[in-house]
């Protein structure tokens, strides 16, 4: 099983393919058991690798997440790249995942050659963001746990514990990602989202600011679709995708 060591923990990531490196990256309470569609599809054309973030999917767990794990997933993501003996990478993210690459990108920007983000937005009111969160994952449906433990296996309830944990911290800090970083992307970003996601409040708006604010960037809201776009409108977000990686003449 392919695992590499970051900070003295063990990580787990799967990979397909070959070719220009794309590192794909799961929201939380995913994991990369939960990509094998993105390594299918995009593993012709691609080393495509997936990140089972610190306390996730396959990788080490711990008792306590950091306040700042979307940061420390920037970092296990240049590290991925490293590992894999490549200079830099092309990242795709959903809704947390896309966070990380977007942070991987402003703290270490020669290792991303261009972002593919969805179904996430650049802050969110701290009490907003942790109602909403902890509202959706305490319904515990037979669908939740069935994707919870598919992605997580027999601890999962530890795995979403812990999340749901770093998140009230994190919510209680102010719920800024960026830190007003975003214009200190370098590289191209695609943003993507459904207008109907629960989880994100005033679609249109919040991604016209990320627009502005990042320099070389792409939108694309579609009108259907559920959290994340990535799995609820798979067909229309790999189309959208191919678009933009052949406009970087990657493809």
């Amino acid at each position: 099983m392919p695992y590499f060591e970051w900070k003295q923990h063990q990580l787990f990531y799967r990979e397909k393919g070959n070719g220009l490196l794309l590192v794909v990256l799961p929201g939380n309470t995913a994991s990369s058991a939960h990509l094998q569609g993105e390594l299918d599809y995009f593993g012709d054309r691609f080393h495509v690798a997936a990140l089972d973030f610190l306390g996730t999917g396959q990788s080490e767990r711990v008792a306590v997440w950091a306040d700042q794990w979307w940061l420390q997933g920037a970092q296990q993501i240049v590290a991925l790249i490293e590992h894999l003996g490549y200079g830099q990478a092309i990242l795709m993210g959903a809704s947390g995942g896309a966070v990380a690459a977007l942070l991987a990108a402003i703290h270490s920007p020669a290792r991303v050659k261009a972002i593919i983000a969805d179904s996430f937005v650049e802050q969110v009111p701290p009490d907003e963001f942790r109602a909403r969160v902890l509202a959706d994952r305490a319904q515990r449906t037979h669908g939740q746990i069935a994707f919870w433990k598919a992605g997580h296996g027999a601890d999962w309830e530890q795995v979403i514990a812990a999340d749901n944990a770093m998140i009230v911290r994190f919510a209680d800090q102010g719920a800024n990602w960026f830190q007003g970083k975003l214009d200190q992307t370098q590289c191209p970003v695609l943003l993507t989202a459904s207008l109907r996601d629960p989880l994100i409040s005033e679609v249109v708006p919040q991604f016209a600011g990320m627009v502005e604010k990042i320099p070389d960037c792409r939108l694309y809201l579609h009108h259907h679709g559920d959290h994340p776009l990535m799995w609820s409108e798979s067909r229309v977000f790999r189309s959208m995708s191919d678009l933009f990686l052949q406009s970087l003449e990657v493809i």
